[in-house]
This record gives C-alpha cells, sequence and structure tokens, in this order.
C-alpha cells in the first residue's frame, strides 16, 4: 500500500466530509402541540452532532483472567444547540413539549403514552453540493433538558443561544451506498 501524499489526495472525494454542511429535521409528536415548524429548526439549528452508541463490554473473570465479551447497546442522549430569535418560538416550542410531559408545578402529566409526546429527528450530513450523504433517524425522541441562556450587560455583540438534549430509543442510518444502521 502505497502512502503517496497523490494516493490520499485521490481518495479525497468530493474534499472530505465538512462539519458545518449539515441540516437537523424534526417532526412534532402527535399528542403535543410543540409546533416546531420543521424549517425553522433546519435553519436555527446552530449545531448537531451525528449520534453516538455504545456496546458495553462485559467482563468475566477466568482463572486470573477477563474475557470480555459484547454487552447490551446504549444511546447517549443526542445535543442540539439553537440560535435564539426574538419571538423565541423554537425555544417556546420545546418548553411546551417539556411541559406537556411533566408539569412544572402540578408535577403531573398532560401526555403519559410515550407514542404522543415522542417523535423522531434526523441529522443529515450534506457535501458541498447540498446533497445528503448520509441520513441519522433518531427515533423516539423527546427532550430532557433545555438549557439556560446567559444573560449579561457586557455580552452585546452575540446572539442568544441555547441547547436542548434529548433522550431517545436508537438511531437508524442511511447512505447513498443503502447502508441501515
Amino acid at each position: 500500500m502505497s502512502l503517496r501524499v497523490d494516493d490520499f489526495k485521490s481518495r479525497m472525494q468530493g474534499g472530505g466530509a465538512r462539519p458545518n454542511l449539515f441540516k437537523v429535521t424534526l417532526t412534532n409528536p402527535p399528542g403535543v402541540t410543540a409546533d416546531v415548524p420543521a424549517e425553522l429548526m433546519s435553519f436555527m439549528c446552530k449545531g448537531a452532532a451525528l449520534p453516538a452508541s455504545v456496546v458495553a463490554a462485559i467482563e468475566v473473570p477466568f482463572r486470573g483472567r477477563v474475557l470480555k465479551v459484547a454487552g447490551d447497546r446504549t444511546f447517549e442522549n443526542w445535543t442540539v444547540t439553537i440560535i435564539n430569535d426574538n419571538s423565541f418560538e423554537i425555544r417556546n416550542s420545546m418548553e411546551r413539549w417539556m411541559n406537556s410531559i411533566i408539569a412544572h408545578s402540578g408535577n403531573i402529566a398532560e401526555e403519559i403514552d410515550p407514542g404522543q409526546y415522542q417523535a423522531d429527528m434526523s441529522v443529515t450530513q450534506l457535501n458541498r453540493k447540498e446533497e445528503e450523504t448520509k441520513v441519522y433517524n433518531i427515533v423516539g425522541a423527546f427532550p430532557v433538558n433545555v438549557s439556560e441562556i446567559e444573560l449579561s450587560y457586557d455580552n452585546n455583540d452575540a446572539i442568544e443561544e441555547f441547547t436542548v438534549e434529548f433522550a431517545y430509543q436508537y438511531w437508524t442510518a442511511s447512505t447513498t451506498d443503502s447502508f441501515s444502521g
């Protein structure tokens, strides 16, 4: 195998995947009046991550050694960073969504059926021609944390941002070559 720069260059199809070429899409949950406009979410989502998953190792002691075998797959919470607008449209909808799951004052649930408060989301990697190259479908997501927005007199050249952390059931992935997770 050659390790010349020209060989490396020939393998950099499309110049490599770029972390700033992505879009996030949210499907509103059926039982919640979250009303997050999908197009607004795609524009105002400043940051996200391609989701992770972990297969834990189970350690089995045997005669002074440890045999590692595959355990269960787990999925870490998924976080997006949102640019806040003057109408607080996305933040308000996330707060309504969380409030329908469990209310602030009464600690009671408006929607207790998971199928009514969970929604599917996706994060899509784009190439430099804005074509989809890989799509992660995040299944059964719901917000578990809407972060604070820090306010300060000395922070005058910035736009507010906040993060939303979602718990979810699992993800599937697809690419242009029909890979499925």
